[in-house]
């Protein structure tokens, strides 16, 4: 029997995941309630069987996995308005930013099992790279969380104090990463190639980099020794970014975006 899933929060990573989620198979999409305050600002193609509505509370009373993707700002007064009607028999997961483990439990006003899991955006073509924690879940919820975002890409299980961490590394690391390909096409573009030509030399790039390390369980340098000849053009290449600040760059980018979110 098919678990029911309601997503309480309609904007872009909510409806990815119920997007990812139905492309994987995971469960039926008449399973799966997505709810939104304006109804009409829901974006994304859904199937028809899709429940969509504005009740959080109905949404909530009716499904046995309760997925929370609303704004920071938004959840202490959306798990107030939803908290009479939990029961311990339901899973709560949260997909919010700065929202702990320790803060979904006191809002919740019951004792439940509590995820935390932070996808990114990736998770719409079954590519996100996941890290949840939990507290108060048997071994099968565990399995049966982590096997739902394993669905939709890859998934670390870690412990809560490192969730900030993660959203750094794994959510707004898409804009890091993105943000390469970018100056990578820029780069094309200047060397020769039109603009659609270089955009997808540097995707298809970036993903078979990143296949490799995962495929081959490398180091990133182990692979990048394979391409650096001697007196190469990789190497000269390599050099004048590093000479031009390239990784302590990225690094000092990661722990601001890291300090924001622990500030905040």
């Amino acid at each position: 029997m098919s678990q029911k899933i309601a997503i309480i929060g309609g904007g872009n990573l909510g409806t990815a995941i119920a997007q990812g989620l139905i492309k994987s198979d995971f469960c039926n999409p008449a399973d799966i309630t997505i709810t939104k305050r304006n109804l009409s600002t829901l974006k994304g193609e859904l199937p028809k069987t899709v429940k969509i509505t504005d009740d959080n509370v109905k949404a909530a009373s009716d499904s046995d996995v309760i997925i929370l993707a609303v704004k920071p700002f938004q959840v202490e007064g959306v798990m107030k308005t939803i908290a009479p009607v939990l029961t311990k028999k339901q899973v709560l997961i949260s997909v919010i930013t700065g929202v702990t483990v320790s803060d979904l439990k006191e809002m919740a006003q019951i004792e439940l099992p509590v995820f935390r899991a932070m996808p990114n955006t990736a998770v719409a073509i079954q590519e996100s790279m996941t890290c949840i924690s939990y507290d108060n879940a048997t071994d099968k919820q565990v399995q049966t969380v982590t096997k739902m975002f394993n669905t939709v890409g890859k998934v670390a299980v870690i412990d809560d104090k490192l969730m900030d961490a993660a959203t750094v590394l794994g959510a707004c690391g898409t804009a890091f990463a993105l943000r390469y390909v970018r100056a990578n096409i820029q780069g094309g573009i200047e060397i020769g190639f039109d603009a659609k030509t270089a955009s997808l030399i540097a995707a298809q790039t970036v993903k078979g980099a990143a296949e490799l390390l995962l495929s081959n369980n490398t180091h990133p340098e182990q692979e990048i020794d394979k391409v650096t000849t001697p007196k190469g053009c990789t190497i000269v290449g390599l050099n004048e970014m590093e000479h031009r600040g390239f990784s302590s760059s990225l690094i000092r980018g990661v722990i601001t975006s890291y300090k924001k979110i622990a500030k905040d």
